[in-house]
């Protein structure tokens, strides 16, 4: 069961902020649109606000995943075999940390 989200206080400021700031139009396929709508309306928000909170997802989904896509290259370019900076009290004492771990 979907629990419907009312408007709570602020979020007519929220919805006035995304409607002043700028309109646009968008050409999408009818199944999404009426998605789209059944959808905001079991959330109890504007259509407007919820395609405003879908790209707000994507581009933030889409940062953390070119953040990701860094750091896998970083990680490919390191020697994983180099462990000079690395004490053998350290790798001794997680030795010992994990003598008995299942793994």
């Amino acid at each position: 069961m979907v629990k419907k989200r009312r408007y709570q206080k602020g979020d007519y400021w929220l919805y006035l902020c995304y409607t002043i700031t700028m309109k646009t139009a968008v050409s999408l396929p009818d199944s999404l649109y009426e998605e789209a709508e059944r959808t905001a309306q079991d959330l109890g928000i504007p259509r407007s606000q919820l395609f405003a909170k879908a790209l707000e997802e994507f581009i933030a989904f889409h940062k953390r995943e070119n953040i990701t896509e860094k750091l896998n290259r970083v990680y490919a370019n390191s020697n994983r075999d180099d462990f000079s900076n690395v004490s053998n009290s350290g790798i001794e004492s997680i030795r010992d940390l994990t003598e008995n771990d299942a793994w």
